[in-house]
């Protein structure tokens, strides 16, 4: 033990050595049967898609899904797909694999930052800690912009804070470019948050800290043209390719997605708490007291990383509680700067020059307990639902949602979790106050398990009910030249699988700007349209849920209607 204590806290060398280690062994979960699982809508069906149709059309400016025009995100992550697909081929591991990577390299990045600020354990456990998100790790493996702009923010902030620590020595032109080269690659990932967040979080950064002298050495009259030089050329192109596309991009994705519940994804102020809560265990516990104490040591000269790391934090987290539109993957950007705060309160309490955390550990620990009964208990839903409801028989209808939209998940597997989930929980309990090593070991190790058991375990039943992978195979088998295929509202993965252009019934929902963009008749569809297509001659195929399909029976029945396939949710029905 006081070997491995030595060689982490030795701060000469061994970078390359730790980067090679932790991408190998933390690279695990991210890659480990990466390409298993079918793509899911809506978000890996479309930004497979959208990659798959540039490389058809040979036009890699104006992004299209469905063959329509879709401008609600820049190009970088279609780009990085389409490299994929063209190297690996068209399989869900090629869709996957650049949001994994920059997840791992989200990583590597986190522990070169905060070895610059702290040195070599803080680095070590910070990387530990991000990479044992669960909540962090698995959304990595999905496909989202979200963790490009991750990776690309993480570089930028992290470059910014590396050459300003070096202020009144030999400065480095190297972190200042790089501050701008990945703050133009955020931009184009996810459009002006990538120039919006480090001038923010900057501006807050210099006036709490009083530092305005940083912004004489920032470069300014060469980074700014590298910026521009590498983030412009895309907007310039595609603006002068497709007249529509600033008022689409600008006005409606970014202020009026900010500003109301046009996009319908409204959720109260508060929503982010819980979501973190949940997302970052088991280190969410701890984040409360990492925090104060960062803004407590604001005012010490040693301490002004830990108050931009805070700024870095708090700013994008309240951005996006203020928002009218939230998603659970906006918080991924915090999640860097929250685990160097937490590493190094942990790193400080190992050399015993922090405050204990048992309060935080005990609360977790309880909590950890408690949730590791309630998945136990999880395994018996359909017993338990059925006592509640004889018990409390004013909340069948609520019991009743419940368990309709609750994934069916094997008792084994619920019992692999909830030992997981209590080893963690009896680890807190038992070390809090006397062993932080292997309190942070512990969690950690079994965190690391945990995420690749949740991906085995759990997601196959999750997505086994959400694909359309099943039913593109048996439209690939009985499809012919003048097939015509329908989905109820889009359902991209199937064009993916497919590699059809599908007509879209009743719901148009993010092709809806597209679908007004030229000449889409046919495409777009409504119900007298569907009904005489449904009659005419051609065969046609229709893709949709049980739900919705018993509700248009119901209403306004397609005559000769024959079920050709079932999978999970859906049905793909045929007029013939």
């Amino acid at each position: 033990m006081r070997h491995r204590k030595l060689y982490a806290r030795n701060d000469a060398g061994g970078w390359l050595r730790d980067l090679l280690m932790l991408a190998v062994v933390l690279g695990i979960p991210f890659f480990l049967y990466l390409g298993s699982q079918p793509l899911m809508d809506p978000d890996e069906g479309r930004y497979a898609e959208i990659p798959r149709e540039m490389l058809l059309r040979g036009d890699l400016v104006t992004p299209t899904l469905n063959f329509v025009k879709y401008f609600e995100k820049p190009p970088l992550l279609y780009w990085f797909n389409a490299v994929s697909l063209k190297i690996f081929g068209q399989n869900e591991f090629a869709a996957r694999f650049p949001s994994a990577l920059c997840g791992l390299l989200t990583i590597l990045v986190t522990y070169v930052i905060a070895r610059h600020l702290y040195g070599r354990r803080s680095a070590l456990i910070s990387a530990l800690i991000l990479a044992t998100s669960t909540g962090f790790v698995l959304q990595s493996r999905i496909i989202l912009t979200d963790m490009l702009l991750t990776l690309c923010l993480t570089a930028a902030l992290g470059s910014f804070i590396v050459a300003a620590q070096r202020e009144g020595r030999r400065s480095r032109a190297l972190p200042w470019y790089l501050f701008y080269l990945f703050c133009a690659l955020a931009t184009l990932a996810k459009g002006l948050i990538g120039m919006v967040f480090p001038a923010g979080i900057i501006f807050f950064y210099l006036l709490l800290s009083r530092r305005w002298r940083l912004l004489s050495e920032m470069r300014l009259a060469t980074g700014l043209p590298l910026f521009l030089a590498i983030a412009a050329p895309w907007f310039v192109v595609v603006s002068l390719r497709n007249p529509e596309f600033a008022w689409f991009f600008f006005v409606h994705e970014h202020f009026q997605r900010f500003t109301s519940t046009v996009h319908g994804r409204y959720k109260p102020f508060w929503f982010f708490v819980p979501v973190l809560l949940a997302t970052m265990l088991p280190w969410s516990f701890f984040i409360p007291g990492a925090l104060v104490r960062a803004w407590r040591d604001r005012h010490h000269e040693d301490s002004q990383a830990g108050t931009y790391l805070l700024i870095w934090a708090v700013l994008i987290f309240l951005f996006f509680s203020k928002s009218d539109s939230k998603l659970i993957p906006y918080l991924l950007p915090i999640f860097p700067p929250l685990s160097m705060l937490i590493a190094q309160r942990f790193n400080l309490l190992v050399n015993g020059h922090a405050r204990e955390i048992k309060g935080a550990a005990y609360l977790l620990g309880i909590s950890l307990c408690l949730l590791a009964a309630g998945i136990c208990a999880y395994a018996f839903l359909p017993d338990l639902s059925a006592q509640v409801q004889t018990h409390f028989p004013e909340y069948t209808q609520q019991i009743s949602a419940f368990q309709k939209h609750a994934p069916p998940v094997t008792s084994g597997s619920c019992l692999v979790i909830a030992v997981l989930m209590a080893i963690q929980g009896m680890a807190c309990l038992i070390f809090a106050g006397r062993a932080p090593v292997r309190l942070i070991a512990t969690l950690a190790l079994s965190s690391f398990v945990l995420t690749i058991s949740v991906d085995r375990l759990i997601m196959p039943a999750i997505t086994a009910g959400e694909s359309t992978r099943t039913l593109a195979g048996v439209v690939n088998t009985i499809i012919t030249p003048q097939t015509r295929i329908v989905t109820w509202g889009p359902m991209q993965s199937l064009n993916w699988y497919t590699g059809r252009r599908t007509a879209t019934y009743h719901l148009y929902d993010e092709l809806d700007f597209g679908r007004r963009q030229g000449d889409q008749s046919g495409w777009f569809l409504d119900t007298g349209q569907l009904k005489q297509a449904w009659s005419s001659e051609l065969p046609l195929l229709l893709v949709v849920s049980r739900e919705n399909f018993d509700n248009l029976q119901k209403m306004s029945p397609l005559p000769n209607s024959r079920i050709a396939a079932t999978s999970g949710k859906y049905l793909l029905v045929s007029n013939r």
